[in-house]
């Protein structure tokens, strides 16, 4: 079986598919696919970018005679990995770049094995559209907005309150000069597919907790909507014992290297006095890393942490259960 299917409907099938494939080549998929699609390319890079030349410099009848070629001694190395993935008569959804050739060969060899195929009509250009669509029109407005200074626990209770969004996660960035701990981010369409899922899930009805962020979170760039929702949001400051705030950040940066922490230094210079990045490095350099996050905090991190004018409640976070408890019984 065999169907094309808009974009309004895969979404809405979204959770019903076995499997979802992208047809597009591994540099294409790498950079930002839909979440959860596997990649079964039809071309691989090198044999998507000579089509994409033949195409150009010689005739549409080469390319596809050439891209036909190629496409179909990929589906057959394809073939036996598909039904390692999922069994034949399984429901999957396929797309590439625009919904033609790539994905339209591959769905036809994979439907009459017994595959149910939907093939994604405009393909991932379309999902993009609503994607970017969505995220500057999108309806949430309820926001319980978690701020606070460096260490407080944000992100844990974030991460243990229900109907919330962790932007750090889906950015894969601890949010400050020394968040790139986490390796490579995503790219910015990347994030934007995440975030968008996530809003997806998100129950309107009830209040949506999101950590305070600034406009960005290392390389990727909030959208205007999310961050102007954010600065009308309630706000909630979250406060935790310096030693406290000591031993997470601790937790968070226990494999830092030399290279990352010096480079880090630089980055903060105009931010912090002489004096304290000194004596920060000094200590480093004694393997101190407590007395070094403790200068950090008090000496960069507070002295840069802009507090809004405006905040709805002051929490003290020294237990994650008990401070849960007090966000859910004033804000459910």
């Amino acid at each position: 079986m065999l169907e094309t299917i808009d974009t309004e409907d895969f979404l809405r099938q979204y959770g019903e598919f076995d499997l979802i494939i992208d047809a597009r080549s591994p540099s294409e998929y790498s950079h930002s696919k839909i979440p959860k699609a596997v990649n079964l390319y039809a071309l691989n890079n090198q044999e998507h970018e000579e089509i994409g030349r033949i195409y150009k410099q010689i005739s549409r009848s080469e390319a596809k005679l050439k891209g036909a070629s190629y496409i179909c001694l990929n589906a057959a190395k394809h073939i036996f990995e598909l039904n390692r993935l999922c069994k034949i008569g399984s429901k999957i959804a396929i797309y590439c770049a625009r919904g033609g050739q790539r994905s339209s060969s591959l769905a036809t060899i994979f439907s009459n094995i017994g595959y149910r195929v939907y093939k994604l009509d405009r393909g991932y250009k379309g999902f993009r559209a609503k994607v970017v669509s969505y995220l500057e029109n999108f309806p949430h407005k309820n926001f319980v907005v978690l701020g606070g200074n460096t260490g407080c626990g944000k992100s844990e209770l974030i991460q243990e309150l229900s109907n919330s969004i962790d932007l750090e996660a889906l950015a894969n960035h601890l949010g400050s000069t020394f968040g790139s701990i986490k390796g490579e981010q995503p790219s910015q369409k990347e994030f934007q597919n995440r975030l968008f899922f996530k809003l997806l899930d998100i129950d309107l009805a009830k209040p949506i907790f999101i950590e305070g962020e600034s406009k960005r979170i290392g390389k990727i760039i909030l959208p205007d909507l999310l961050y102007r929702r954010m600065g009308e949001g309630k706000r909630v400051e979250i406060t935790a014992p310096i030693k406290q705030r000591v031993e997470k950040i601790l937790s968070d940066y226990i494999d830092i290297d030399d290279e990352f922490f010096y480079y880090c230094m630089d980055k903060i210079t105009p931010y912090i006095k002489k004096e304290a990045k000194e004596k920060a490095i000094l200590c480093y350099k004694e393997g101190n890393l407590k007395k070094v996050s403790k200068i950090l905090l008090l000496d960069y991190y507070d002295h840069v942490y802009k507090k809004p004018l405006h905040v709805e409640d002051t929490i003290s976070n020294t237990d994650t259960k008990s401070t849960i408890k007090k966000i859910k019984d004033k804000y459910f």
